[in-house]
């Protein structure tokens, strides 16, 4: 098995479910005693949350990039970002590596494309939902994404910055995701994209009104792809 680096803390709460989706994957396609070979660098989430300026930005990305040469300067041959805000200095974080970096958004187009789904709405942060970064590469994957719903934007926004990223999941925010995933069906939409690595402890992704793309899930699942691919 290639041994993969993951640059987490963003939040610890989706670190430990990449941690724990990816050694599941491992073990469903290896053996009952196999566990994958991760290298894991959990970061501060103190110093990045909340990056707004250019200024915010150029730091997070030097962090980031930072992280990238020392995990494969200990021997990753791969790495995962393991957040989708954070994708916005995948260039930069990419660049420094060296290595293949595994880009959620990526992942997440060729699980669309293998499913056939070809327009849905885009649930996560606000830089996610409202920036380009994120949202082009789905599009490039052939998927029409719904224009975001600014009414919903500061809430969603809060409720993972807030709440999720703390390992909180209220019923309140249950039910206000619900709402929303409703509402977007109602829209048009036919599937959710779930953007943000904490969607899922409010959100159902097996047993919704549409289709859930979950970005954890499949970034994990691609990562246990390239950890068992042969060189």
């Amino acid at each position: 098995m290639r041994k993969l680096g993951l640059i987490g803390g963003m939040s610890w709460v989706s670190t430990r479910d990449y941690y724990e989706q990816i050694n599941r994957g491992v073990r469903r396609r290896t053996s009952p005693m196999a566990s994958a070979p991760l290298l894991i660098e959990s970061l501060d989430f103190e110093q990045l949350w909340g990056s707004a300026s250019d200024e915010d930005w150029d730091r997070a990305g030097e962090v980031l990039a930072e992280s990238a040469r020392r995990l494969t300067g200990a021997g990753a041959e791969g790495l995962l970002i393991c957040a989708n805000s954070m994708h916005k200095v995948y260039d930069r974080v990419a660049e420094a590596a060296g290595v293949p970096v595994l880009h959620i958004a990526d992942c997440v187009g060729r699980a669309m494309e293998a499913a056939s789904a070809t327009n849905a709405a885009l649930i996560g942060t606000r830089n996610v939902m409202t920036e380009r970064f994120y949202r082009e590469r789905l599009v490039a994957h052939g998927v029409d994404l719904l224009p975001p719903d600014m009414d919903m934007v500061g809430e969603v926004d809060r409720i993972i910055y807030e709440e999720l990223m703390r390992g909180k999941a209220t019923r309140e925010a249950e039910r206000t995701l619900k709402t929303w995933i409703t509402r977007k069906e109602q829209d048009g939409a036919e599937a959710i994209v779930l953007a943000c690595t904490e969607l899922a402890m409010i959100v159902d992704v097996d047993a919704n009104v549409l289709p859930v793309f979950d970005s954890t899930r499949i970034h994990s699942n691609a990562a246990v792809d390239w950890i068992l691919a042969a060189d």
